[in-house]
């Protein structure tokens, strides 16, 4: 992590919100079990959670370019929720695609990639609470004059609306256009490209993750018209784990004591400073 000035307006939950902070470790590698769990929260007994993570979406998770280390608020997230609770967290890197499955399947315990939580995931996963709200934006070109909502696209047969497949940004796109007006790319890295290159006319895309592209273009790229859809973030896990509950105390008990609030400065605050050049994978690096 680097340099990236994030403003990142997001709506912190009031009741399910808030933050703390830890070191991140790179993919794959876990801290180690501090031993006990927290007081009046559940141990796990140094068990290993295997956690899924995409590793391009700022400020969730990424890989700096310089030190290869994987960094974000979903590592820090866990490490402090499984130092709470007396587990070791492995992290393993996915596709954004197919990661939702593997989870159900059981392929991995978990998975924090910014999952907004919605019925139709809810039918084949589990969610934790709700830990964060996030808005839908629409991402234009600095000098694009033509796009003010998403109105001005659907009633512009020649606008062409880019945005990663499989997310809720895509479901949000197909309420307003037909799929045919839609691009939808395997990373938003390369939504973005193309928006840069003239390939696609705007992204929708969640506004924290706008708003770190705004950090690396911002000569290039601003956000325009209001919020599309307002959604809550959430953890999987495989139907019926009994980690669901552990991770909802652990997070709640995060939320009492202000370290979820303190880890939600560190990496939504002004003072983030990382950049999509910065980082490696899926990064624009």
């Amino acid at each position: 992590m680097k340099k990236l000035n994030v403003v990142f307006s997001l709506l912190v939950l009031g009741s399910l919100v808030l933050a703390a902070c830890a070191g991140a470790p790179a993919a794959g590698d876990g801290p180690a079990s501090g031993g006990s769990s927290t007081e009046g929260l559940p141990d796990l007994g140094g068990r290993e959670v295997t956690i899924a993570i995409e590793n391009a979406y700022l400020p969730f998770n990424y890989i700096d370019e310089v030190s290869g280390e994987a960094g974000g608020w979903d590592y820090a997230a866990w490490d402090e929720i499984c130092a709470r609770l007396n587990c070791v967290p492995v992290y393993v890197e996915a596709a954004w695609e197919g990661m939702i499955q593997a989870v159900a399947d059981g392929q991995y315990d978990a998975a924090a990639d910014g999952i907004t939580i919605t019925e139709d995931r809810a039918q084949i996963v589990d969610f934790s609470v709700g830990y964060v709200a996030i808005e839908q934006r629409l991402l234009v070109r600095v000098d694009e004059d033509r796009i003010e909502s998403i109105d001005s696209i659907v009633n512009d047969e020649s606008l062409v609306l880019g945005t990663q497949t499989g997310t809720t940004n895509y479901e949000t796109a197909l309420q307003y256009l037909p799929a045919d007006r839609i691009q939808a790319f395997e990373q938003f890295p390369f939504a973005v490209q193309a928006l840069i290159a003239g390939d696609v006319d705007a992204v929708i895309i969640d506004e924290t993750a706008g708003q770190g592209y705004l950090g690396a273009n911002a000569e290039d790229l601003k956000l325009v018209g209001p919020s599309m859809s307002s959604d809550e973030l959430g953890f999987i896990f495989p139907k019926g784990s009994d980690l669901v509950a552990a991770v909802n105390a652990a997070l709640q008990s995060m939320m009492a004591d202000g370290k979820l609030n303190e880890l939600n400065a560190i990496y939504f605050g002004a003072n983030f400073n990382c950049e999509y050049t910065d980082t490696g994978i899926g990064c624009g690096g």
